[in-house]
């Protein structure tokens, strides 16, 4: 009965130093995944403009040990960089129109794609990826995890091939298997719908006879409005200035992205390299000490189980057995301080990078962004501008409307009218501080 108790002890010793191993959240993504592209031209009827939304950054791990050597700034610029490397892939494929990243919700797109960060720590990688149609049609809600090999890491190349690549493959072609479901006809559907959600957010009460909801919150198209409208050629000429700041701001943050790359390619790299030697120590370390509590508990068990000769004669081994046993786990103890400094290399990688990926400030128009949160807050101010715009033209500005409209600068007033000039060629920051050298 004893010996059973022992054992019983034993075997959970082991189970508590080898338990809690968690692996990366998700279902992986298959390796060497091959694009879907399309096999011929589309017409231009049948391409769907895509908006990606700046991803949510997610939480950082609850387990302090898995969150050191990460950040809320590393988590911010992957919000940002995911997106954009979206963006690129998708454009390779030939299935889509116009695809851009957009600092909030696009109502006026046809398909928008929204991303949460459920898990990142260089070496892995976890999204949750949503796509809805103007229509309110879910494409598809999953989550996509990977963990990169060391390998993965010296085939980057910029705006083509990340660490996550199969990840972006993976996504593009469940996005792509989702349009090939559609009919013409749902596609045309999707476009008309697109462009009067837009209109309904210039002026709500305008477009109501075209467009219902039904009660799933599915939108649907009665008819069109007359195409000759005077008031659809003004919303086209307003589209078209809200897309040029979209543009301009893309452009920005494809110049961010440029000047991320390098940083976080190492970061990702050297973080990895990091993690494979924590994993090794720990191992290790873990093994010392199972090895190390077993011997003690065999020497507790001779000395409890066996007889007064039995004890007598084995007194020798059970002491060796102790001392062995409280050998292994002080040197466990040591790879577990290895683990440590590690850890704390990874925190100043992780700090270096941090510092590498401030944000980038542009200027538009008088208009000064920053693109991190005050830029939702700058496009939603832009948006609002424009809908003034397009009441005043349409005769239905309200009074509220109209005492606002006393704030905004002449440089804004101007813009209403005129094409959104660039302070300046847009560049990465790194190009520019060449500039500066030369």
């Amino acid at each position: 009965m004893m010996h059973n108790k022992t054992g019983m002890y034993v075997l959970l010793v082991v189970m508590l130093f080898l338990g809690g191993c968690a692996g990366v959240p998700g279902p992986q993504v298959p390796d060497q995944v091959a694009p879907l592209m399309v096999e011929q031209e589309l017409s231009e009827e049948s391409l769907l403009n895509v908006s990606i939304r700046i991803f949510e950054p997610g939480q950082l791990p609850s387990d302090a040990k898995k969150a050191r050597g990460l950040s809320r700034n590393i988590r911010e610029a992957e919000a940002r960089f995911i997106p954009i490397h979206l963006k690129y892939t998708l454009q390779r494929t030939g299935y889509w129109g116009m695809v851009r990243v957009v600092p909030d919700d696009d109502v006026g797109t046809d398909l928008l794609v929204k991303g949460r960060i459920v898990y990142s720590d260089g070496e892995s990688l976890t999204l949750e990826i949503e796509a809805v149609d103007s229509t309110n049609r879910l494409w598809l809600k999953k989550q996509y995890a990977e963990t990169a090999s060391p390998q993965e890491h010296e085939k980057g190349v910029q705006g083509e091939i990340d660490v996550f690549q199969d990840m972006f493959y993976t996504i593009a072609n469940d996005l792509a298997l989702a349009r090939q479901r559609l009919t013409p006809d749902n596609i045309a559907e999707i476009r008309h719908v697109a462009e009067l959600r837009y209109a309904s957010t210039m002026i709500p009460d305008a477009f109501t006879d075209n467009l219902r909801q039904d009660n799933s919150g599915r939108y649907h198209l009665d008819h069109m409005p007359d195409p000759e409208a005077p008031m659809l050629n003004r919303l086209a000429a307003i589209q078209a200035r809200d897309d040029l700041l979209l543009d301009t701001i893309n452009g920005y943050y494809d110049a961010y992205y440029q000047d991320l790359w390098e940083p976080y390619t190492d970061w990702r790299k050297f973080r990895t390299e990091e993690l494979i030697t924590l994993h090794d120590l720990e191992r290790q370390a873990m093994t010392r000490q199972v090895l190390g509590a077993a011997a003690i508990v065999g020497a507790i068990a001779l000395g409890l189980t066996a007889n007064a000769d039995t004890i007598r004669r084995t007194g020798t081994l059970r002491d060796v057995m102790v001392m062995g046993g409280a050998a292994a786990i002080y040197s466990g103890s040591q790879k577990r301080e290895e683990s440590k400094i590690n850890r704390e290399v990874i925190e100043e990688l992780g700090a270096s990078f941090s510092s590498e990926a401030e944000p980038l400030v542009v200027e538009v128009q008088g208009e000064t962004m920053r693109l991190t949160g005050t830029a939702e807050q700058q496009y939603a101010r832009w948006r609002s501008i424009l809908r003034e715009m397009y009441a005043r033209e349409s005769g239905l500005l309200p009074p509220s409307a109209q005492d606002e409209e006393k704030n905004i600068l002449p440089e804004q007033q101007r813009s209403f009218t005129e094409p959104l000039p660039l302070s300046q060629p847009i560049q990465p920051r790194t190009a520019l501080k060449k500039n500066e050298d030369k």
